[in-house]
């Protein structure tokens, strides 16, 4: 790619969402949302491949849909209340409507099926960029509108993800649309806990995007796309191999690693606010997850040679120094102690 586009891509990949995140007014946030949607789309259709480009269209059309659902949503407001500002989403229609809107940009059931589709035609890194980091211009807009969204249909939307997200993902062998499925299932869980704790919203997405970025730099690292090549990866790297169960258990959200973090906390404010079942039903309809992410940690660590996959076995070679990767990895597993001090702060 041309130096010159290249610069603009990633100067306008990273202003996107912050101008959603520092912006007050429904005009200049929507402005931010369509910058992040027409910049990440020729980096899906780099790959000059039709599945690329059927990715890219797909993607297109449907931020598109849901820039314009914002758009209406927001005018609608403006027309009834006089207010241009995010924060005085009064109008009940209006906030449905941004609901509807948000949900599809962030890729939550029953909006989900563009995202698996969109994740394994593109590239590794722009996956994790879409998972990652495109996920946070929405994710504030939701914040920002948290008072008046309406917190039962927060909570049916969080509970179809997290059940969409398990089931989705339990016959699926290539990894990234296995992420894209565990990526919906998170989504379930901030959503619920929106309105009512933001700030433990905002440390779910925080924990998640760690473990997710280091599990697809991970993929990125060893060169896999399907879980039959997970079975000869070890042969390239084997201790970053031995990590990659690590992350993945902590995807799932056992103890005592890091994803069990706020999962714990969410489970505890739920119970709080006497949403016992709502707190159950999530429990058990993680178990579908944790199936998956256990068979694909299975498959990376446990299934050795001889075995009886056809993939041809992989030479070892001398990887790329990533000591970014040390950091990453020791943030997705150890920061499950912290949680006193984050309970005081919650």
């Amino acid at each position: 790619m041309n130096p010159h586009a290249s610069m603009i891509i990633i100067t306008s990949l990273i202003m996107g969402p912050l101008l959603t995140i520092s912006s007050d007014h429904w005009i200049l946030a929507w402005m931010g949302l369509e910058m992040s949607t027409l910049v990440i789309t020729p980096l899906i259709a780099k790959q000059h491949h039709p599945r690329a480009i059927e990715a890219a269209t797909k993607y297109f059309l449907t931020q598109a849909a849901a820039s314009t659902l914002i758009l209406a949503s927001s005018v609608t407001n403006a027309w009834q209340t006089g207010q241009w500002d995010i924060t005085q989403m009064s109008n009940a229609p209006s906030c449905v409507i941004l609901t509807a809107a948000l949900a599809t940009k962030l890729g939550l059931a029953p909006f989900h099926f563009w995202l698996p589709e969109v994740l394994q035609g593109t590239t590794t890194m722009t996956a994790m960029i879409l998972t990652t980091w495109q996920k946070l211009a929405p994710l504030s807009l939701l914040l920002m509108t948290a008072q008046s969204m309406n917190t039962p249909l927060m909570v049916t939307l969080g509970l179809t993800s997290i059940i969409i997200g398990g089931w989705g993902g339990l016959n699926q062998t290539q990894l990234r649309k296995i992420m894209a499925f565990s990526s919906i299932a998170h989504l379930g869980w901030m959503i619920t806990i929106l309105t009512l704790s933001p700030k433990l919203m905002m440390l779910t997405f925080y924990t998640y995007a760690i473990m997710t970025s280091t599990m697809f730099l991970m993929i990125k690292l060893l060169e896999t796309n399907k879980i039959s090549m997970m079975m000869t990866s070890w042969t390239k790297l084997p201790m970053l191999n031995a990590m990659m169960m690590l992350i993945l258990m902590s995807l799932a959200g056992l103890p005592p690693l890091t994803g069990f973090m706020p999962k714990w906390l969410i489970i505890q404010e739920l119970s709080k606010q006497h949403m016992c079942f709502t707190a159950t039903t999530m429990i058990i309809m993680s178990m579908l997850s944790l199936f998956f992410y256990l068979r694909t940690s299975y498959q990376a660590t446990i299934t050795l040679s001889p075995n009886s996959t056809s993939s041809a076995q992989q030479w070892r070679h001398k990887p790329t120094q990533t000591f970014y990767l040390t950091l990453m990895i020791m943030l997705s597993t150890t920061l499950l102690p912290i949680v006193p001090t984050l309970s005081t702060i919650i």
